[in-house]
Parts: structure tokens; C-alpha cells; sequence
């Protein structure tokens, strides 16, 4: 085999904030339906969280290429 590891690290470190992007916005879509005007309050949060998912995104990127 030829290459580096670094790309599989890639795809691997992508799960996690893939799925913790789904599961943010599922909980905010759900309590939006449960209570439309706490819409408020929720859709920073939700935002404030998608940002902290994606930036373990993008940790993983660097990393794999500080690694290869």
C-alpha cells in the first residue's frame, strides 16, 4: 500500500461532526416544533453549536495534513 494514513484520518474525524451537526439541528427543529417562541433563544445556540461541530472538522483537516 502507498500513501498515507492521513486522508482515512481525514474521513474518520468527519463522523463525529457530522453527526453532531444532525443531531444539533434535530434537537433544534424539535424544539422549535415543541415551542415556536422559544425560537429565540434556540437559534443561537443551535448555530453556536454547529460552529464548534465544524471547527472539529476543520481541526481534523489541519491535522491531517500536519501529519502526512
Amino acid at each position: 500500500m502507498t500513501g498515507t494514513l492521513g486522508i482515512v484520518g481525514f474521513g474518520l474525524s468527519t463522523i463525529g461532526p457530522g453527526i453532531a451537526t444532525g443531531l444539533i439541528f434535530a434537537a433544534y427543529i424539535n424544539g422549535v416544533a415543541r415551542q415556536p417562541e422559544a425560537r429565540s433563544i434556540l437559534q443561537p445556540l443551535a448555530f453556536l453549536g454547529f460552529a464548534l461541530a465544524e471547527a472539529l472538522a476543520i481541526l481534523g483537516l489541519v491535522l491531517a495534513f500536519v501529519l502526512k
